[in-house]
């Protein structure tokens, strides 16, 4: 189903008012739109979960673990935190204007268009949309395409939350968001390929609006000698694999000390034998497919051009195209110039390099794009504290993956070809917010002295107030 893009542009129009009143809202009025979010999305989870179904094959299981339950933590932890962060607050003078006193006050940004991906439909739907509530905007969204029954799930809800002028969904392809980015909105939240990153942000800038763009790239692990492989195997093996792979902050690569590879691999295998009916060759009702032929064209692709290059298919490599499937497929001497070594992976294939020395694949990473999470398995504390002062990234997980994007209290989000802006918990909040700032001043102010013509007398003052500040 697609909207007529003709209304796209009165709709735009029809926010502008709504998002001044909607600015002077309340902390009651902001906290009130909150609880009715979250209690429809409550009554309506079955069809979330129907909705994921359909659109990924995702198991009923799954569909609660991966984003069920991130939408409720995050629409609770802003319901019992909103207060505190609508507050002004008094921030220290120093002496040369102590005749002064400052605030800082958050203000919405004013209309804000989030553009949603396919792999989590719904989660990275919501958890934007919470935000940009919570901090007094009026929101269009644009979910993926791909995702046809979840962007309907999402229409409903909101249209059963909000007025159309509040909030507002827009079905369609790329020529809705096409048609979307030539309005000047005052923010736009972007969630997706860094390539189509860049066109999102170009379109942006035209309008000088503000970014928040949660990207991804080739998020590396670190095994070091010093790891226990049997929890380090099932958590790559389950974090790497949930969701077909199809997750910005999977595991992309593995980086392994060459003491541990074969029996990493081995550990592996057992894993997901394990998790997907005793044969991971196999599909299994409690692994997800791939999204749709083009991006299993794009796999297969990289999977090919791997083996072509000399690598060697460890386990796995299976593949259907009818139904979507590429099984748990494990790479070992795979050829740096690969295409999989070069792109986001993005789905269910785990290249797998050996190392000698940790300082080996720190040069690694830091010869490539900055990703948007790091992970390291190991016991190793001066390894650990190593990593955090000489690699970049957007997050650094020390014996896990993936499960940072859980914790409120944390930002999540990257750091240039990975992302630029934060989101999750006050993060987000503050990523809709125009953090306002407020001087009042005493009608009596000591500059006056200082005011032209400037004899020897004022230079001196101008001195004695330089050496005590």
């Amino acid at each position: 189903m697609n909207d007529n893009l003709s209304n796209i542009k009165p709709l735009f129009e029809s926010q502008k008012e709504i998002s001044f009143s909607f600015a002077k809202s309340t902390y009651k009025e902001r906290n009130q739109k909150l609880k009715s979010l979250l209690k429809n999305f409550i009554n309506m989870e079955e069809e979330a979960i129907q909705a994921l179904s359909d659109d990924l094959g995702k198991s009923p299981t799954e569909s609660v673990v991966s984003e069920i339950l991130g939408v409720r933590t995050e629409i609770d932890f802003a319901v019992k935190n909103l207060k505190r962060w609508m507050r002004s607050k008094r921030v220290p003078t120093p002496l040369t204007i102590f005749f002064t006193a400052g605030w800082i006050r958050p203000e919405p940004k004013g209309r804000v268009l989030i553009l949603a991906p396919w792999n989590y439909p719904i989660l990275l739907c919501l958890n934007p949309l919470i935000a940009a509530i919570a901090a007094g905007n009026s929101v269009i969204i644009k979910p993926s395409e791909f995702t046809p029954a979840s962007g309907l799930f999402i229409k409903k809800l909101i249209n059963k939350t909000f007025t159309q002028g509040e909030v507002s969904v827009v079905l369609g392809n790329q020529d809705a968001a096409i048609e979307l980015l030539k309005n000047p909105f005052n923010h736009i939240f972007f969630t997706g390929s860094p390539a189509t990153g860049k066109l999102v942000m170009a379109a942006a800038a035209k309008q000088l609006s503000s970014v928040t763009l949660e990207l991804g790239g080739k998020s590396p692990v670190i095994v070091d000698k010093s790891a226990s492989l049997s929890d380090t195997a099932w958590k790559l093996a389950f974090y790497k694999f949930a969701n077909a792979g199809q997750t910005c902050t999977a595991p992309d690569y593995i980086l392994c000390h060459e003491s541990k590879k074969t029996e990493l691999i081995n550990k592996l295998k057992t894993n997901f034998n394990l998790f997907f009916s005793e044969n991971a060759n196999v599909q299994s009702p409690d692994y997800c497919q791939i999204i749709n032929s083009s991006n299993f064209d794009r796999l297969n692709g990289y999977l090919n051009d791997a083996v072509d290059r000399g690598a060697t298919v460890e386990f796995g490599g299976n593949i259907n195209k009818e139904k979507g499937f590429i099984s748990p497929t494990i790479l070992s001497d795979v050829s740096l110039n690969s295409d999989i070594m070069k792109e986001e992976i993005f789905g269910p294939i785990f290249p797998i390099i050996s190392y000698k020395k940790l300082s080996e694949a720190v040069s690694f990473i830091n010869e490539r794009e900055k990703p948007l999470a790091l992970y390291f398995f190991g016991n190793n504390k001066s390894a650990q504290r190593d990593l955090v002062e000489q690699t970049s990234s957007g997050a650094i997980v020390f014996n896990d993956c993936v499960i940072h994007h859980t914790n409120p209290n944390l930002p999540f989000g990257g750091v240039n070809n990975s992302g630029i802006g934060k989101y999750h918990g006050k993060y987000g909040f503050d990523e809709f917010s125009n953090i306002k700032a407020i001087m009042k001043s005493g009608l009596w102010s000591p500059f006056k002295l200082m005011i032209p013509p400037y004899t020897n007398k004022k230079h001196f003052l101008v001195n004695m107030i330089k050496r005590l500040s």
